[in-house]
C-alpha cells in the first residue's frame, strides 16, 4: 500500500508527520484501487459532521434505527418501549423527537383513543440504516478474529 500526496500536504509515511499534514487524510492507493477521499480536510469534516455524528450516537439511536431498517411498514411507539430495555421512555421519548426533527424519522399521530403513534424511516433515514448495516457487517466480521 502506498501513501500519496493531496495538494497543498505532504504524504504521511511514518512518525514524519509535518503540522500541514496533521489534519489532511492520506491518500491511500493499492495496486487493484484507488481511493476516493481524495480533497477531505478532516478538520472541515468533522465539523460539518458534528450534529449528526451526535445525534447517531447517542444512547437509544441505534436501538430505535434498527426495527425500522428491516421494514417498509410503520413502527408503534410501544414496539420501541418493549424492544428498548433499559431505556426510560423520558430517553426514548427524546431520541424520537431528535430523529424526526433530523428528518431521519417520520411520525404520524391518530387522533384516537387511546393515542396512537406511528414512525417510519425516511429517505434520509433510509439512507443512514442502510450505512450502519454495513457498519454492522464490518464490525461481525471482525469482531471475531
Amino acid at each position: 500500500m502506498k501513501l500519496g500526496k493531496q495538494k497543498g500536504s505532504k504524504a504521511v509515511s511514518g512518525s514524519n508527520l509535518s503540522k500541514d499534514t496533521v489534519s489532511k487524510l492520506p491518500i491511500i492507493q493499492s495496486d487493484k484501487e484507488f481511493c476516493s477521499f481524495e480533497g477531505y480536510d478532516v478538520d472541515d469534516l468533522m465539523k460539518e459532521t458534528s450534529s449528526l455524528r451526535a445525534l447517531i450516537t447517542k444512547r437509544g439511536t441505534l436501538e430505535i434505527l434498527l426495527p425500522l431498517c428491516c421494514t417498509t411498514d410503520s413502527v408503534r411507539y410501544l414496539k420501541f418501549k418493549k424492544t428498548m430495555k433499559g431505556f426510560s421512555s423520558k430517553t426514548l421519548a427524546t431520541r424520537l423527537k431528535e430523529l424526526e426533527r433530523n428528518g431521519i424519522l417520520h411520525r404520524q399521530a391518530f387522533n384516537e383513543i387511546p393515542p396512537r403513534v406511528e414512525y417510519q424511516l425516511t429517505t434520509k433515514g433510509q439512507e443512514l440504516t442502510e450505512s450502519i448495516i454495513d457498519l454492522l457487517q464490518w464490525m461481525r466480521k471482525w469482531s471475531s478474529k
